[in-house]
């Protein structure tokens, strides 16, 4: 595990490609990546890309390995109960093929596998929502010894967290940006049924929507590259640059490695020529560095929206073309045959230890001696491995001869060695009887609720609901709790604790926490937290682990339906009413659309072919948070709840206003139906809903 996240003086980061196949493997090599992350045979967040499994991912991993490259697995979705199991073995499958580590999102799953290998190395991937330098001593006591930032993260903010995190820092420097903070994105899931979190994003951010009567791709973003700050990023000690693109095809991957190693080699940012040549390769109209460079809100020249064009598909085809085949490595080869002594052959590449082999005893000629030239011929018949020899010794004495047969022998040992020495194996097994399914305890019960305005906060709701929960930044001591922004990068942190301790002066006494790792703000406070749905716990093992982490309660994922929330009973918290939050953006939809004035005075909507409307409101730091076009709705599923063991409940109030929240409370407390379109627990907006129950 790394004591600090900078690099020596020096160093140059680790260049981190995609591969989504075999032959963008080979094309990252060519392009000179230090490593590449691939997905295994399951719970990676590209589900569609090509699955590395069984002998086809140990010998990539052994390819790659050879080349001096480290290989990435990704086991980065959300993981459920009944797959846990199964999610352990892919692990242990990616161990004993030699990967260097695994990309991880789930905290349960990653729990229970450092208990079983705590020799893994294990990624923190950026579907954990990392933002913050509070994360690194936090993932760190969790066995993390990377984590892989935000795309949102400004400089200023890497270099806070580069400086001051005990982990490496890997940061994404090129490729496709989603528009909704990763790990926060419920679109996909909560309106077409195919989850984000679980590796099978459709993608809504890429379709068309009306935006307050106006057509538009508001959510599509340009591609990033941070191509023309090559010097700034290397002042940051950041340890890892990453590419995005497993699902790219190979000349992306080829064409954006080679012109990043030939960046990073000679530490300096990129023409407009190479840029026109990654920008050919692969983007959306063109490149963004709106967030590194915080120019988001400040350059309103600057347009961070793109598609992807019949001009830019076109421009595709131009990008650089894969060499046919890997360059070879070369090899320093020294071979003697002596008389009376077995022959002895020694192979050598310039980053990696001799490796010495010995044959036979050679037989004295009775007519033809070897020749050297014989000797050597038959030895640099190194045919589909990745070697060459580019210099040979042989040391002969006269008069001797050996089987070309046991020449061969011999050559095919030395390389079976240094393939070896590249990518040893790893024999251990996982032992599962280690696993334990871990005992919850505190059940929980009563009913909760966030109100987004102090309006909304009605003296009958504060006699409903145990803990009623105001935005930090909009309390004014209306209810017994707070909750914080989903986002606060470093430079946030002064005036959010200020918030915060105004809040308490008011009479604050519980706070909503949306993001694990910005615990450390609330300290010393005596505040009581609560974990909110965007801890994305679909597992025992992640309740049992944010529990054991002193929340009183936790509000389980929106994504689970609800035989999957009964397992977790009676001790989690439900959602069961509101409009759920799909997508977290660190940008603000109408200023590209009109003006910020609807966004401030929360008028924003997205509607989408389906006629389906979707509300935009002002989030604090004017990000926009966009919300579900129905509301949960179970005031008339009372039994269902019941035979689940759902003691806990939590209510949502968004664009309700205060008439509208009384009329939600009078509805649950008389078990009615609802007349117009909603949804129910983990029913995608697109499926019709259960009949009513009583």
């Amino acid at each position: 595990m790394s004591d600090k996240s900078t690099l020596p003086k020096g160093a140059l980061p680790e260049l981190l490609c995609p591969v989504g196949s075999a032959a963008a493997l080979k094309a990252a090599i060519s392009g000179g990546a230090d490593a590449v992350y691939m997905g295994g045979a399951s719970f990676h967040a590209r589900m569609y890309a090509h699955s590395f499994s069984g002998a086809d991912l140990a010998d990539s991993i052994s390819l790659a390995h050879a080349y001096g490259v480290k290989v990435y697995i990704t086991l980065n979705t959300l993981v459920l109960d009944l797959e846990l199991d199964s999610w352990l073995r892919a692990a242990q499958e990616a161990y004993q093929a030699g990967a260097d580590a695994l990309i991880v999102d789930d905290v349960g799953a990653v729990a229970q596998l450092h208990n079983i290998l705590p020799d893994f190395p294990l990624h923190a991937s950026t579907q954990m929502s990392v933002h913050h330098s509070f994360a690194g001593p936090m993932l760190q006591k969790m066995g993390y010894s990377r984590m892989v930032v935000a795309r949102e993260t400004s400089l200023q903010d890497l270099k806070t967290i580069c400086k001051s995190s005990p982990l490496e820092i890997e940061t994404f420097v090129h490729g496709a940006l989603c528009v909704c903070h990763s790990g926060q994105c419920l679109f996909s899931s909560l309106v077409g049924g195919r989850s984000g979190n679980r590796g099978t994003c459709a993608q809504p951010c890429r379709l068309p929507y009306t935006v307050n009567g106006k057509p538009a791709y508001p959510l599509s973003l340009k591609d990033l590259s941070l191509a023309a700050h090559i010097p700034e990023l290397l002042e940051t000690g950041v340890s890892s640059l990453k590419i995005e693109g497993r699902m790219k095809s190979p000349e992306y991957v080829y064409t954006t490695a080679k012109i990043w190693r030939t960046l990073l080699d000679n530490r300096r940012s990129a023409t407009p020529d190479e840029l026109r040549d990654m920008q050919d390769a692969f983007s959306r109209d063109g490149f963004t560095d709106a967030y590194f460079t915080r120019r988001v809100y400040t350059d309103l020249s600057h347009k961070m929206l793109g598609t992807r064009t019949q001009e830019n598909k076109t421009a595709s085809k131009r990008a650089y073309p894969v060499p046919e085949s890997l360059p070879k490595i070369p090899l320093q080869l020294s071979f003697s045959m002596k008389a009376g002594k077995p022959v002895r052959l020694t192979l050598a590449t310039h980053s990696g230890k001799p490796v010495s082999v010995q044959g036979a005893v050679p037989d004295k000629a009775l007519s033809r001696p070897m020749s050297e030239e014989q000797v050597i011929r038959q030895l640099t018949k190194f045919g589909g491995t990745p070697y060459e020899a580019v210099s040979v010794t042989a040391d002969l004495d006269p008069g001797l001869i050996i089987s070309l047969s046991s020449l061969n022998a011999l050559r095919r040992d030395a390389v079976s060695l240094l393939l070896q020495q590249a990518d040893p194996c790893r024999e251990t097994a996982l032992d599962l009887s280690s696993y334990k399914t871990p005992s919850l305890s505190g059940p929980v019960s009563g009913r909760s609720a966030f109100f987004y305005s102090p309006e909304q906060v009605t003296p009958r709701a504060k006699r409903f609901f145990d803990c009623q929960y105001l935005p930090v930044w909009n309390y004014h001591g209306e209810t017994n709790g707070v909750a914080l922004p989903p986002v606060i990068f470093d430079s946030e942190n002064a005036e959010i604790r200020s918030l915060l301790e105004k809040a308490v002066q008011l009479g604050a006494k519980h706070v909503l926490m949306e993001n694990p790792w910005h615990y450390p703000l609330i300290e010393g406070l005596g505040l009581t937290p609560h974990a909110d749905f965007r801890f994305n716990v679909t597992n025992r093992d992640s309740l049992a682990f944010w529990k054991s982490f002193g929340y009183e309660d936790i509000i389980l994922s929106a994504e689970l339906n609800l035989p999957q929330c009964r397992d977790l009973m009676p001790y989690a918290r439900v959602i069961t009413y509101g409009r759920i939050p799909l997508m977290i953006l660190e940008k603000c939809v109408g200023r590209e659309y009109g003006s910020c004035e609807a966004c401030k005075e929360d008028r924003l909507c997205l509607t989408d072919r389906t006629g389906a409307e979707f509300p935009i409101l002002r989030e604090w730091s004017h990000r926009n948070i966009v919300w579900n076009s129905l509301p949960v709705w179970t005031a008339d599923w009372r039994s269902n709840l019941k035979d689940a063991h759902i003691q806990a409940e939590h209510f949502i109030f968004s664009t309700e206003t205060p008439s509208d929240v009384d009329a939600v409370i009078t509805s649950y407390e008389n078990n009615a139906p609802l007349a117009t379109p909603f949804r129910r627990i983990g029913v995608a907006n697109l499926r019709k809903a259960e009949p009513t129950q009583s």
